[in-house]
């Protein structure tokens, strides 16, 4: 088994401010409705922005989303109706003149004082992949489980592969509540196992206080070979030894300098500012109606 590590240092969350912003973002959601066209539409009138109901009743268990084509050039930002129906109908079909992205979301669950779960199947470069996604208690999310399978049709057991993963955010924020000088915390709040044929992985992230408030996440990757192919697993190990710990850190180093660069970039709104701003990004992310 080889075993790589590295500790980055990123720019604490807030976790009352996250509580909050997670808390809106489901009652947005929550109160709102199908409008024209399948177009999932907020309480204030304003449509999510290229989501559409595909099938079945929104938010309710089996609902199919998933996101229509841009209108074609001189037909305006959202197109006609009749233009948003055809395209409702090219993403379930798989046909229409329009390029189709293969991928949809099922809605599981939709209990939002106690969990959503959601699952997506997507279809790329010949590979086929479904995700599912389990939010605990989501107005003040206190897990998150993360489930993944992937196969290429007609490829054989090699091509294939499973995974999955869990935080555990109640942990994660008690993890970073410690004094700084506190040992970390026994368990990883968060970790996930990825499983192929020839050999399987585990990911862990231990958070940790530093002196000036900021948080040191240590990132812990351990692989081995499975069954029979350990001996082969160890010698191939042996000799990438070198690219997957530099590849593990380069990857940790460049997520947390996104996570830093996003933080840097939040503006704490609170109360209805904060409700507006998450509106506005669902129905408008580009900021297209302000200019």
């Amino acid at each position: 088994m080889a075993r790589f590590a590295h500790t980055v240092t990123v720019t604490a969350l807030d976790r009352g401010w996250f509580e909050e912003a997670a808390g809106a973002l489901v009652d947005l959601l929550d109160a709102s409705r199908e409008g024209p066209g399948g177009s999932v539409v907020l309480a204030d009138g304003r449509a999510v922005e290229g989501l559409r109901l595909l099938k079945g009743r929104h938010l309710r268990p089996g609902a199919r989303y998933g996101e229509i084509p841009a209108a074609r050039e001189g037909t305006g930002k959202a197109g006609t109706a009749a233009e948003a129906a055809d395209g409702r109908a090219a993403l379930v079909s798989g046909a229409g003149d329009s390029p189709v992205t293969p991928s949809s979301v099922v809605l599981r669950a939709w209990r939002p004082s106690h969990s959503v779960e959601a699952e997506s199947l997507v279809v790329e470069d010949g590979m086929s992949l479904k995700l599912g996604l389990r939010l605990s208690e989501p107005r003040r999310p206190r897990a998150v489980e993360l489930s993944l399978a992937g196969h290429q049709p007609g490829g054989g057991s090699l091509y294939r592969f499973s995974g999955r993963g869990k935080a555990d955010l109640a942990a994660w924020w008690a993890a970073v509540d410690r004094l700084p000088t506190a040992p970390p915390a026994a368990r990883p709040p968060a970790s996930g196992r990825a499983v192929h044929q020839l050999a399987k992985a585990r990911l862990t992230l231990t958070p940790r206080p530093a002196e000036d408030g900021s948080w040191r996440i240590t990132v812990a990757l351990s692989v081995r070979g499975r069954w029979l192919l350990r001996p082969v697993g160890a010698v191939v190990l042996f000799f990438a030894r070198g690219p997957l710990e530099r590849g593990l850190r380069e990857a940790a180093e460049s997520a947390a300098a996104e996570w830093n660069t996003a933080l840097a970039e939040l503006t704490p709104l609170h109360g209805e500012a904060l409700r507006a701003e998450i509106a506005d990004a669902l129905t408008d992310p580009d900021g297209s109606a302000a200019l």
